[in-house]
């Protein structure tokens, strides 16, 4: 009998133990008033410097971490280094989370960022030559948007269907015998004056003195499916913190920011 009461016991205080870890390993909610958030150089950094203004005036601090690239914005919010991250279209974030399993939600829509295409010494798609070399973006989704886009310059048509999951190998008509190379999406604009055109992101075109309502010789429809999105840990979307981000970046004053300083080359979303 004695026995008995003592395991008896020990599961009980065994239980304990684990309500008790069960309550340490639960989600801390993020600090309303200090956010580090994540964004790409250019347009998604200078929409967050005006949203960090309004935000001060509530006595709210936004610490911006800068990327040059569109890996590391995600991983290092997966590892906690970032509370929020702000640079990308939902297509992408879906791919990347389901290829390294990371626990990311979106949480709202920001912006679409239109892609087009760039070349130097053309004025038109119709001036594109046989054979010419075509820039497009190394990464899956950016890569499936930039075959979408030049399908719907003409210059290609892409398997019946396949949409956001295009390759290269799904090239099924290239009447000009175009050749492609995949870059590293920040690098194209640098890489230019190689090419005879390139699909380009509309936030790495504004950061090299593109404007893409101007310089482009085809621009992707304002009707995109490519909107960018708010991105958190899966856990913290309903934080108060967050929704107080999402209140800020909705507000009809950085709409307005939008709209005149980057003169309809990138569209408010929400």
């Amino acid at each position: 009998m004695k026995k008995i009461q003592l395991t008896l016991l020990a599961l009980v205080i065994l239980l304990l133990l684990s309500g008790c870890g069960s309550s340490d390993a639960a989600v801390t909610p993020l600090d309303p008033q200090h956010l580090i958030v994540g964004v790409t150089a250019g347009p998604h950094e200078e929409i967050l410097e005006k949203i960090k203004e309004i935000a001060a005036r509530d006595g709210v601090e936004i610490d911006i971490q800068v990327f040059t690239e569109y890996v590391m914005p995600n991983i290092a919010l997966a590892e906690g280094e970032l509370d929020i991250n702000s640079f990308q279209h939902q297509p992408y974030l879906d791919n990347f989370k389901s290829e390294r399993n990371l626990e990311l939600i979106d949480v709202a829509s920001t912006v679409i960022f239109p892609m087009g295409i760039y070349a130097t010494e053309y004025g038109s798609v119709s001036d594109i030559q046989q054979g010419d070399l075509i820039g497009l973006p190394n990464d899956p989704t950016n890569g499936a948007r930039a075959l979408i886009l030049l399908e719907s310059a003409g210059l290609i048509t892409l398997t019946e269907g396949i949409g956001v999951a295009a390759t290269v190998i799904d090239i099924e008509e290239n009447p000009l015998d175009l050749r492609f190379i995949e870059l590293e999406a920040s690098q194209i604009p640098r890489q230019l004056d190689e090419l005879a055109a390139a699909a380009i992101n509309a936030n790495f075109a504004i950061e090299h003195g593109y404007v893409p309502t101007e310089d482009t010789i085809f621009l992707e429809s304002g009707d995109s499916p490519w909107v960018n999105v708010i991105a958190v840990r899966t856990g913290h979307e309903n934080d108060d913190a967050v929704k107080q981000f999402i209140e800020y970046y909705h507000l009809d004053e950085v709409r307005q920011f939008i709209d005149e300083h980057f003169q309809g080359s990138i569209i408010a979303a929400w």
